[in-house]
């Protein structure tokens, strides 16, 4: 696929980033999409051809237009025109912004396709409201598509957006939601939209008009989830992302694809699937959720959760957000609790379940006055069930709640950022109490709401809408637990007893369990965060046949080859993966683990080929001892031994590591020491070189074990350079005799690339030559590259190893070539 126009959008929007300061990131709500991202997005549109017309909202510096045409390049002949309108109010965009609409059509134009733009620079939002006033006129549904990452920022009421999309009556909270809104009212019929956006709207009700309006007007074909919020944008981010692709009709399709993936590699390891329509968006609901349900074992929770009758109402009960909002009542506020004041209960006394007051070195004040001023915030002491208010999907649990039994006072105060449960504003009874926050304990019921909750905050709104147990069986839960304490495993047990949950949903449970477990233990043997997710996770599963119900003890180790252990992902544990994503299982966990000694490869045949079909792969033994003692009082000694063990273990496979054998372009064969950047190095003498400078001279290898491999110094000498001793070489310099060029190449693994600094050391060392100087950093994927872009020199060259027919150049109007140095003149 070709990527350049991406590639230098992508450089832009490292540059222009670093120029916004955080008060202006502020002011804009603007996050610009890396290209990577993209290009995933652009891959999500389904019909491709004819006469197209692209809306680009709020667009930065042009990287969703870019990876847009980039798709239209894949397949020109279907395509006759493109039009392309973006909108952007920043003027720091603006200038790469245009450059990006002309290097588009260029590009457009030299395979076939009418290409032309329109620059718009103004509000995307004040501009399409004019248009459609009067309301909704025939004439501006005028786009066949759209691509958007719009800007996260919440409307004030008394903005000046706000006033225009009341007369449009558009009733919406945010700006994202905005932009999607007005987008939708520009597309043709059978128009399409993706979108990358935050996962709130999917609940709440702030939301609901917008679900409503989107949902009547769009059929959601895909939808993709990112398992982490940092995985999208370097930038902190409290909002879950989720990008879906849209399709203005009337006539819902029968089912949405479902994606999700844990990194940023939204190419690589998509579990995926195909789930009915009405499973996502269920008609009977008036609140119109959106539920997003990834893998087959949690629709069992779902089916569960379905199966439980029982309304609020239904249990006499009702939920409410604490009414004390401490900034406007700080006078009030005590550090101590007297006879004047009352308790005041903060989101940290919640321990364990319980509700423990006075909390152990509180942080906030633990008491409130009881006066005429906040007597109206006070409810009566008795049992109630305090939940959190504000979780992030990366902690352990969404909903924590707790048990609130009478405190020594009449009346105390809950603080807002917590949410409570009352029987008509008073206590209820002690057990449903306990039965109540058991169940919203529960992982059955953490990973239910989990489908449907992709914001920080847990809205009574979203409480009051879950299916509940009967009365009956909360209060005989509440009683089987008592004032006793248990773990997750425990409590969990408990209430699949007590309830009647389905053997399915049972599994489920046990199987998320299982994942958090693999995922702790990866954690504390200090596994690489590249290793720390799900993936791996599931990988040290299957090896060691731990299925949801197995205990760790009884681990075996069995060989399993990469498909073997794909299939045995979907069958015990739910999840279903592509085909094509085998090669990042091997190149992401197993060439680790087998770094690591958790694996050996082959154990039944050291010697197989490497492109062997029966490649497979086995638990060390050493491996297998420590997972079998995981859970018991023996896990930390184990752990501690095993880690003297591998450390021992690696440190005799790396002596006994054999060369790594190369060719140099001229035929000659050289041996570099294994380790460090060497696997890159070879790469670049074997494949740039002869595709960039064919018939180029090595003058110098660098080695990671050695000093260096390859030293021409009488041929530096013959050229009239003149080399410090003591000056840093770079890792390869080749003479390009056709053009009479040194290019001077870094190799970038450990180490930064050519980076202004770098630059110019460079041109200090080799000051006595009179070859023109090439500047390369060489990288061993496009992902590693964009960790150093914003590092990266101008006037410098780029060279990816797993796409090596491709060049980046970095600024000036040369491609692989020097630049003289303004000091020597001309």
């Amino acid at each position: 696929m070709t990527t350049f126009l991406t590639d230098y959008t992508d450089i832009s929007r490292i540059h222009c980033s670093s120029r916004l300061n955080l008060k202006q990131r502020s002011e804009l709500g603007q996050f610009l999409t890396p290209a990577s991202i993209a290009r995933f997005m652009a891959g999500k549109f389904s019909n491709l051809s004819d006469h197209i017309s692209l809306l680009d909202p709020g667009a930065g510096v042009g990287s969703l237009t870019a990876a847009f045409v980039e798709r239209l390049l894949m397949n020109p002949h279907s395509v006759k025109r493109c039009s392309i309108t973006a909108y952007e109010v920043e003027s720091i965009f603006i200038p790469s912004l245009q450059q990006c609409l002309i290097e588009c059509c260029i590009a457009l134009e030299k395979r076939g396709i009418q290409a032309d733009y329109c620059l718009r620079e103004e509000s995307f939002i004040e501009a399409i409201t004019e248009i459609n006033l009067p309301l909704f006129t025939p004439s501006a549904n005028s786009f066949t598509h759209a691509i958007l990452n719009p800007p996260y920022k919440k409307i004030n009421n008394q903005s000046i957006e706000k006033k225009l999309l009341s007369k449009l009556g558009i009733e919406t909270v945010n700006l994202y939601s905005t932009f999607v809104w007005l987008t939708m009212l520009q597309l043709v019929e059978e128009g399409e939209i993706v979108a990358i956006t935050p996962r709130s709207f999917c609940n709440g009700a702030y939301y609901r008009p917008f679900r409503q309006a989107f949902l009547k007007e769009m059929g959601l074909d895909k939808i993709h989830v990112f398992e982490s919020r940092s995985a999208v944008f370097s930038e902190s981010i409290l909002q879950e992302n989720i990008i879906f692709h849209a399709i203005k009709t009337k006539n819902k399709p029968d089912c949405i694809e479902i994606t999700s993936n844990f990194t940023d590699e939204t190419d690589e390891f998509l579990e995926s699937r195909y789930v009915p329509y009405s499973k996502v968006v269920e008609t009977s609901d008036s609140e119109n959720f959106i539920h997003i349900v990834t893998n087959s074992l949690d629709d069992a929770l779902r089916v569960q959760m379905d199966r439980f009758s029982s309304t609020l109402n239904d249990l006499g009960l009702k939920v409410s957000t604490g009414a004390v909002v401490d900034f406007r009542l700080k006078s009030a506020l005590r550090t101590s609790w007297d006879e004047k004041s009352v308790p005041l209960l903060y989101p940290e006394s919640i321990k364990a379940g319980k509700v423990l007051f006075p909390p152990v070195n509180p942080r906030k004040a633990i008491a409130i006055e009881q006066n005429q001023q906040t007597s109206k915030w006070l409810v009566e002491s008795g049992w109630y069930v305090l939940i959190k208010r504000f979780s992030a999907k990366e902690e352990k649990r969404r909903l924590v709640a707790a048990v609130c039994s009478p405190l020594d006072a009449p009346v105390l105060g809950i603080e807002n950022h917590l949410n409570y449960y009352h029987a008509e504003g008073k206590g209820m009874n002690p057990d449903l109490a306990r039965g109540l926050a058991a169940f919203l304990n529960s992982t059955l019921l953490d990973i239910f709401f989990r489908q449907f909750s992709g914001h920080t905050q847990v809205n009574a709104t979203d409480l009051r809408k879950i299916k509940y147990p009967c009365k009956d069986d909360l209060i005989q839960l509440g009683s089987q637990i008592g004032d006793r304490c248990f773990n997750q495993t425990q409590l969990d047990t408990v209430i699949h007893t007590t309830l009647s949950i389905m053997s399915e949903t049972t599994n489920a449970v046990q199987a998320s369990e299982r994942i958090k477990a693999a995922l702790a233990i990866l954690k504390e043997i200090s596994a690489p965060r590249e290793q720390q997710n799900e993936r791996s996770a599931l990988c040290l599963l299957a090896l060691a046949n731990i299925q949801p119900e197995t205990p760790w003890n009884q681990a075996t180790a069995p060989r399993r080859r990469i498909t073997e252990m794909m299939d045995w992902f979907r069958d015990y544990y739910g999840k279903q993966y592509a085909p094509n994503t085998r090669e990042t299982v091997r190149r992401q966990t197993m060439h680790q683990f087998v770094q690591m000694g958790i694996v050996i490869e082959n154990p039944d045949q050291p010697d197989r080929p490497i492109n062997s079909p029966k490649w497979c792969y086995q638990l060390h033994q050493q491996a297998l001892s420590l997972l079998k003692s995981y859970d018991s009082e023996q896990w930390e000694e184990a752990r501690q031994n095993y880690i003297v063990s591998v450390t021992n273990l690696l440190q005799n496979k790396k002596r006994n590591i054999p060369m790594i054998p190369v060719s140099l372009p001229n035929g000659q064969a050289i041996k570099l020491s294994s380790g460090g950047q060497n696997i890159l190095i070879k790469d670049v003498l074997e494949s740039f070189c002869p595709r960039f400078t064919p018939e180029g001279l090595v003058l110098y290898v660098g080695d990671a074990g050695n000093k260096f491999i390859v030293n021409e110094t009488q041929r530096f000498r013959e050229m009239g350079i003149e080399l410090d001793p003591h000056g840093k070489m770079p890792d390869i310099v080749v003479y390009y005799e056709r053009q009479d060029w040194l290019v001077l190449i870094e190799a970038v693994t450990s180490h930064g690339p050519v980076n202004l600094k770098r630059h110019n050391e460079l041109k200090q060392l080799f000051q006595s030559s009179s070859k023109g100087l090439v500047f390369v950093s060489a990288f061993p994927s496009r992902r590693e590259m964009t960790r150093y872009l914003a590092e990266i020199s101008w006037e410098t060259e780029v060279w990816v190893a797993d796409q090596s027919d491709h060049m980046i150049h970095f600024n000036g109007e040369r491609f692989l070539g020097p630049y003289e140095n303004p000091a020597k003149g001309h």
